[in-house]
């Protein structure tokens, strides 16, 4: 998959500056899959999401982060796209899509959109008052993750990073959906019922994380009835 996803990369009609793939540990040949594909391979030793996309966020020179997952297929106009809504709007400080599944059937794909990820975004949006990265397809500012970097706790493998990083983003921050940000991802949680539940705990002890000090009405009143 991991090689999949960078011949993707390769493949774009704007070149990234630069692609940091994090070996979180591993035991196979991702690190020699990403050196072959031009990668910078970034080390990190702690297991976990958290840990290995915050390595790499820290890893990143540009002043935009792009960030999918080695299951990522993303489109040939990702990066031009991503590269477009953060110079059409200033004031944006992450930009997220959603995704499609390529490994499975029509009705399961829209299933699997449906209730899934557009679950995702309408219950994590409530809950941080915001919109939700997604991070499977997602880009943020540099200066952005610089600024809450510090409070992202690396050490907990139970979180769901994007979910996490979403909370520690301002209610009052512009977070674009964008659906011209196309990406496919691989649907192998959906056929492994404890793949999907550890999703589903994750999910939980993120919330976890963040109560009672984020309550999401703490939050909506923060975005819509304190001033600028």
């Amino acid at each position: 998959m991991l090689e999949r996803c960078l011949r993707s990369l390769a493949r774009q009609t704007r070149a990234a500056d630069e692609i940091v793939v994090v070996d979180n540990a591993s035991s196979d040949e991702t690190a020699h899959v990403a050196r072959k594909h031009g990668a910078k391979v970034i080390y990190e030793p702690r297991p976990g999401i958290t840990a290995a996309a915050s390595r790499g966020y820290d890893a990143a020179s540009a002043d935009i982060i792009a960030r999918c997952d080695a299951d990522s297929v993303v489109a040939p106009d990702w990066i031009a796209t991503i590269e477009r809504r953060f110079r059409e709007h200033p004031d944006v400080v992450a930009a997220t899509g959603s995704a499609t599944f390529y490994d499975l059937s029509p009705l399961a794909n829209w299933l699997a959109r449906v209730f899934y990820l557009r679950a995702y975004f309408f219950w994590a949006g409530a809950a941080v008052a915001n919109t939700p990265v997604f991070g499977s397809n997602f880009a943020m500012r540099a200066s952005v993750w610089r600024d809450v970097s510090a409070s992202v706790p690396r050490d907990n493998p139970d979180l769901h990073d994007d979910f996490d990083l979403s909370f520690r983003f301002s209610p009052r921050d512009r977070v674009l959906f964008d659906p011209a940000m196309r990406v496919e991802i691989s649907g192998r949680p959906f056929t492994d019922a404890r793949a999907f539940g550890r999703r589903i705990g994750r999910a939980l002890a993120t919330l976890r994380e963040h109560f009672p000090r984020q309550l999401p009405p703490r939050r909506w009143w923060h975005r819509l009835a304190r001033p600028k």
